[in-house]
């Protein structure tokens, strides 16, 4: 079962978003950062939407508050 959409304390260089999507999908951060790089490069909201998760998908910490 994947774990829920959550971006990581330990472990995130900017926003966490590609540590939080590598868990989720159970690859490495590392992988996750290199294809969202390359992604760049091509035309698409690809920035945008890394802005927007990173204010959408709640910290480690937040969540672990809200399921008291």
């Amino acid at each position: 079962m994947a774990s829920s959409l959550v971006r990581p304390t330990h472990g995130r260089m900017i926003g966490g978003v590609c540590a939080a999507l590598a868990q989720r999908f159970g690859t490495s951060a590392g992988t996750m950062r290199v294809i969202f790089v390359v992604s760049c490069l091509l035309p698409g909201p690809q920035f945008l939407l890394y802005l927007a998760l990173w204010f959408l998908l709640p910290s480690e910490k937040s969540a672990a508050r809200q399921s008291w």
